[in-house]
């Protein structure tokens, strides 16, 4: 009896995937909503703090999208976007703290985030984390599918010369191995 073929993971928004997603999805929204309200009521207050408000709105917005999709395209996107996510607190948190007199308003990004709980500094963190996980995960599943569609049609034709090794086959080993068949005597 053959086991059921284990399928490449379909989505990265299972399990703490899940808690991922609506974080960045609450942060996506937030940061949006901010981003506008500032940039259409004191835009000339402070621009730099603002437009980086938008910019951080727009990259949650993509981590967001991609992270939910789950797809390897959007995989590759969402480490791109955790990345220029995490590149982002960093720069940003360092020049606002460098230079306070730029962020007469904070940003979601200032001081690493502070304002947030440091939420923005960790959540790129964890994001990229998760993505390593589901990449090791589909290339696990992917190994696993080649060799059982590999072994078996190998196997069915030993097996029906008689050369598969039961022993293996009994222990649950997902690679059988085949006897060398003997010369008839």
């Amino acid at each position: 009896m053959s086991e059921p073929a284990a399928s490449p993971p379909q989505s990265t928004r299972t399990g703490p995937g899940r808690l991922l997603v609506a974080v960045y999805g609450l942060f996506a929204l937030s940061a949006s909503a901010r981003a506008a309200v500032q940039i259409a009521t004191k835009f000339s207050h402070a621009p730099v703090a603002y437009v980086l408000s938008a910019f951080a709105a727009v990259v949650y917005i993509l981590a967001t999208v991609t992270l939910s999709n789950g797809s390897l395209t959007a995989r590759r996107i969402a480490v791109v976007s955790c990345s220029v996510e995490f590149i982002g607190v960093l720069a940003v948190g360092t020049w606002s703290i460098a230079d306070p007199a730029t962020f007469p308003d904070a940003t979601v990004w200032s001081g690493y985030g502070s304002g947030y709980g440091f939420v923005p500094l960790v959540l790129p963190i964890f994001g990229l984390l998760w993505l390593r996980h589901w990449a090791r995960r589909t290339k696990r599943a992917r190994r696993a599918s080649a060799e059982r569609a590999i072994v078996p049609s190998a196997g069915a034709a030993d097996e029906a010369a008689g050369g598969v090794d039961e022993d293996a086959h009994q222990a649950g080993s997902p690679v059988r191995s085949v006897r060398s068949i003997r010369d008839p005597e």
